[in-house]
């Protein structure tokens, strides 16, 4: 049988149609010949996602979003349909994270399965989740770094402030440095003739202290000579050897003032002083009594001597105390 033009250009169309379809879905991401299940997840805000938003489980495509509803008797949750392949086995307790599907900002559904809970049926509702985009991430991150840079502005306006002020000051001190620079290049205009002279005085100075200097090199070689002289006489033996003296005259002026010796004793004993005073006193007397009356005690004679009976001399009268021996002594 032959067709008519007309209806080959109707099965022409039909078939265009239907290639439409088929290569629109195919583009959206479904696969047309392949069986799939249904969950549905309830968010509050989809951030953006739209229909044929993929579906990844470990970064693998494992369905896409069908459709997007809202539920206005529900404070307008949105319900979104997911379209997942039959052959991924999806457990209940199983999450459905909301992010971002890259640096662009789209979005896109990550899938957590609960491989230890019950297999969902078809139509069955998923945990919903969220994970922070990137413009969260930024916003988060960039909040502190935006209140120090506030801050590090704050302190560098007050630190160009206290500038300023620094500055003013620097310029009233430049200013009465300029000034007292003036009126010192003035004295020294004024006075140039007496630091000529003075410059003059100092250099006579400086010949003189040569020549000082010419003259003091002899007096500190003698000095030199003199030290080493005093080196050779080994003052540091003279010197242990009148220590040495001074600590035995320290040593006799104790003991003498402890009472140990004669001297000691002559010192400390009162009564061996006594008896020494009595005993010069007597001898004084018999002295006196000698000078007084020699014929006495000496006999001259040219003619011989005559035996007489001595007369009894006021000094054999005397009684002589001599003192009692010191036991200690």
């Amino acid at each position: 049988m032959k067709l008519s033009k007309e209806a080959k250009v109707g099965i022409l169309a039909v078939v265009t149609l239907v290639m439409l379809y088929f290569g629109f879905n195919f583009l959206k991401g479904s696969d047309i010949f392949s069986r799939s299940n249904k969950y549905l997840v309830v968010y509050d805000n989809v951030d953006g996602l739209t229909a044929s938003n993929p579906v990844l489980l470990n970064g693998l495509s494992v369905g896409r979003v069908e459709r997007i509803d809202i539920m206005q008797e529900r404070n307008n949750q949105l319900l979104v349909t997911l379209d997942i392949d039959k052959k991924i086995q999806v457990g209940r307790g199983s999450k459905a994270i909301l992010g971002d599907a890259g640096v662009l900002g789209g979005k896109q559904i990550v899938l957590q399965i609960n491989q230890t809970g019950t297999a969902l049926e078809n139509g069955d509702t998923l945990v919903s989740g969220k994970e922070e985009g990137l413009t969260a991430l930024i916003k988060e991150k960039t909040l502190p770094v935006l209140n120090n840079a506030d801050s590090l502005m704050l302190n560098l306006n007050r630190i160009v402030k206290q500038f300023d002020r620094t500055g003013l000051i620097l310029n009233k001190t430049l200013e009465g440095a300029q000034a007292t620079t003036g009126a010192l290049q003035l004295t020294i205009g004024e006075n140039r003739e007496n630091i000529r002279k003075l410059m003059a005085n100092l250099s006579s100075l400086s010949a003189s202290l040569a020549e000082t200097e010419k003259e003091i090199k002899p007096l500190l070689t003698k000095a030199g000579t003199f030290a080493d002289s005093l080196n050779a006489l080994k003052l540091s033996q003279t010197l242990a050897t009148v220590n040495r003296s001074v600590s035995t005259l320290q040593q006799m002026l104790a003991d003498i003032n402890s009472g140990k010796g004669t001297l000691g004793k002559l010192k400390g004993d009162e009564a061996l002083y006594r008896n020494v005073n009595s005993a010069t006193a007597s001898l004084d007397k018999l002295l006196t009594d000698f000078r007084e009356n020699p014929k006495r005690y000496v006999h001259f004679s040219l003619f011989g001597r005559k035996d007489k009976k001595p007369a009894t001399t006021p000094a054999q009268s005397a009684t002589v105390v001599a003192p009692a021996p010191d036991s200690t002594q």
